[in-house]
């Protein structure tokens, strides 16, 4: 079994390899460790990209520019249009499959007005055991996968992101808003905001791991169990409701099953079995 610090190793001997990359930069613990390493193999000729489009937050966005003018990234902002393809917009099972297509064509236009020789993101070994249909369109795309290549899982990448003393460390996961909404409910920029504002709400009231589950009318509030003791706390839930409502939903409620990651993806298991 080799260590993490073993496995960086051959990231970095990965990275060392290449003149010059194009990295896919999110914000999230993944792909800002990612373009932290090749920054520091490779310098400016690191190139960390971030999409902007209705369904990245303000939130999101924030936290990627921050991180790349902290550490120095060489950082460009791209603005992706998957919201113009309806096969994204009707939000099939493989939506994601359409949201990662653009992105990469994107990414592969500048990596070759930058003369870049590969196209990287920050998937890691984990990402092998979920319904990931967005890395359909990074195999086809020819996409490398440096931290899923030298075998890093996520605890691992969080372990080494607080070595290295990056603040990324033990950021919660940060899925596009388009994953709050379930299979088939069509997404449009009006209720991206309308989940984002929701979401800023809560995160204003210190709630750190959670989700406003879109289903057209109503509110699902999905809340880690050890933070359910305080959104349940006289006034808050008032408050929460009464913001939601305000922002257009007639009802709001709260799962007794609490915050679970990609949990609208369990109608695709129902579907199987």
């Amino acid at each position: 079994m080799m260590t993490p610090e073993a496995k960086e190793k051959k990231l970095c001997e990965s990275l060392s390899s290449f003149g010059a990359v194009v990295v896919a930069f999110s914000g999230g613990v993944d792909s800002s460790y990612l373009a932290y390493m090749a920054h520091r193999v490779l310098g400016a000729k690191a190139r960390s990209v971030t999409a902007i489009s209705p369904a990245v937050s303000v939130f999101q966005r924030r936290l990627a520019l921050d991180f790349a003018h902290r550490h120095g990234l060489n950082h460009t902002l791209v603005e992706t249009s998957e919201m113009d393809d309806p096969s994204y917009t009707r939000n099939p099972s493989n939506r994601c499959y359409f949201c990662k297509s653009e992105l990469y064509d994107r990414l592969e236009q500048l990596r070759r007005q930058w003369k870049a020789e590969v196209v990287m993101d920050g998937s890691n070994r984990d990402d092998r055991e979920d319904w990931r249909p967005g890395r359909r369109a990074a195999g086809e795309r020819k996409v490398l996968s440096p931290l899923m290549e030298a075998d890093l899982g996520k605890e691992e990448l969080r372990a080494l992101s607080r070595k290295w003393g990056l603040e990324t460390w033990d950021l919660p996961a940060m899925p596009c808003l388009s994953s709050r909404f379930p299979y088939g409910v069509t997404i449009t920029p009006e209720k991206l905001d309308q989940v984002e504002r929701a979401e800023e709400f809560l995160r204003g009231l210190g709630f750190l791991n959670f989700r406003v589950r879109h289903h057209e009318n109503l509110a699902r509030i999905e809340v880690a169990v050890d933070e359910l003791p305080a959104i349940l706390k006289p006034g808050v839930f008032e408050a929460i409701d009464r913001h939601l409502r305000d922002l257009g939903y007639q009802f709001v409620t709260l799962d007794m099953g609490g915050f679970r990651s990609g949990s609208l993806n369990r109608v695709l298991e129902l579907k199987t079995d």
